[in-house]
């Protein structure tokens, strides 16, 4: 079965926007994984040649799982529209022709797109809030750190600017760093550790019940 992603020709309701991050469903044997993993980089490769192009990348659910879940993320549906359409994807989708069994795609636009599982994954599968807010955190707080001192030390006399201004300028400046750049290349360098499963609680021994002696 060609892995043609469904869906993706583009309507012409859509439009540039924010970013969209496109989460792909695969089935593949065990024994093609290798030759997967060089077929899905190769992709990967190619898109990074797109204008827009933020990343991407791929898990699975589980050790002994045939699904692939795959994500890449464009900074908007124009340019997704672009490689979508191209012949450098279409050629790519043909040398995995005899690679993927089956496919599915879901298409997310924001922040969230990055921590969404598929709709048929195990709900397992998502990573816990708790987590999503360290990603954050680990992304939001060496840049607005190094902003600080960039600012201190090219403009002086801002750090003597009124705290509603400076706040305003400070988030209008980080939030599109952290969206584009950030926050993609910090959940993709974790995401092994986002997307695993919670470690079970070893349970008590039980003790057998002693029966009082008459």
């Amino acid at each position: 079965m060609t892995p043609q992603e469904p869906g993706s020709l583009q309507s012409s309701s859509e439009t540039a926007g924010p970013p969209v991050t496109v989460s792909i469903t695969r089935l593949v044997e065990p024994d093609r994984i290798p030759e997967v993993t060089r077929w899905v980089q190769s992709g990967v490769n190619l898109a990074n040649r797109y204008p827009g192009f933020l990343g991407s990348g791929w898990v699975r659910s589980r050790a002994q799982s045939r699904e692939w879940h795959m994500l890449y993320r464009f900074a908007d549906h124009d340019s997704l529209a672009t490689w979508e359409n191209s012949d450098d994807r279409l050629r790519w989708l043909d040398l995995g022709r005899d690679l993927v069994v089956e496919s599915r795609v879901e298409k997310r636009t924001g922040i969230e797109g990055w921590f969404d599982v598929p709709q048929d994954a195990p709900a397992s599968s998502a990573p816990p809030r708790w987590k999503q807010s360290v990603s954050i955190w680990l992304g939001f707080f060496p840049v607005n750190l190094a902003f600080t001192y960039l600012m201190a030390w090219l403009v002086p006399a801002f750090a003597h600017v009124a705290i509603l201004p400076r706040v305003l300028i400070t988030t209008v400046v980080l939030t599109p760093i952290m969206t584009f750049w950030v926050l993609p290349f910090v959940t993709k360098l974790i995401r092994p550790w986002l997307l695993a499963p919670p470690r079970q609680r070893r349970q008590p021994d039980r003790q057998p019940d002693r029966q009082p002696r008459g």
